[in-house]
């Protein structure tokens, strides 16, 4: 008798500290703001921003061959760093970086389009962290559209355009089911299409006047919007 009590006496126990180890495991399994991180990435993140666009400053002088090796050493590079910090954290979220953080994260893995199968990758967890608010839902849809592109398949929210440079005006690159499209962007918090091909043209528009001016066009076409219609 004495030698089952010990037995059960053992077995209790046993349950209780494995209940303990449990609670400790998930304590210490709460992700800590990791500044250095976001500092990082923020470096990372301006000199992306440089290559994204036209050469401006130091990079000026750079010949269209010079400015091309640029850009994709500062991709490349940048597109490596994130695949490692992608397999030691997974998505890189509000909670360890906070929001400019998992921002920049983000934008850099939108230009990694040289590595389609990273952004997949990246985009199923992004999905997890975005429905537990750690991570933004329209960032989320452009990195979708951008995905669908680069592997062949039609956009969902047409957050990715051209331009026609007869007159300005913004059109989205293939689309999935156009007629739904402002329904699905409305679930992720985006404006209506219009609204957003609008502002796009205006951008675009600003950014190439001189081509335009020179071609006699004094500003984009524009979609007809709620706000916009007499």
């Amino acid at each position: 008798m004495k030698t089952i009590c010990s037995l059960l006496i053992a077995v209790v126990l046993s349950v209780s500290c494995n209940d303990k180890k449990t609670e400790n495991d998930v304590v210490e399994s709460k992700v800590e703001f990791n500044q250095e991180l976001a500092t990082e990435l923020e470096r990372m993140a301006q000199i992306d921003q440089i290559a994204a666009y036209k050469p401006e400053g130091d990079y000026k002088h750079y010949t269209g061959q010079e400015w091309i090796v640029f850009k994709d050493s500062v991709f490349t590079t940048h597109q490596k760093r994130l695949s490692e910090l992608f397999d030691t954290h997974g998505y890189v979220g509000y909670d360890l970086v906070g929001e400019a953080g998992s921002n920049n994260f983000w934008l850099m893995v939108q230009h990694s389009d040289h590595v389609p199968a990273f952004q997949e990758k990246v985009l199923k967890l992004m999905k997890v962290e975005v429905s537990n608010e750690n991570a933004d839902p329209r960032s989320y849809g452009l990195l979708v559209d951008r995905v669908k592109l680069n592997t062949g398949k039609p956009q969902v929210y047409g957050t990715q355009v051209t331009y026609n440079m007869n007159n300005g005006q913004a059109y989205p690159k293939k689309l999935a089911d156009s007629a739904t499209v402002n329904e699905r962007r409305k679930s992720l918090g985006f404006e209506s299409l219009e609204d957003y091909l609008n502002d796009m043209s205006q951008s675009h528009f600003l950014m190439n006047q001189q081509y335009y001016s020179e071609k006699g066009v004094t500003a984009p076409t524009f979609y007809a919007t709620s706000s916009n219609e007499k």
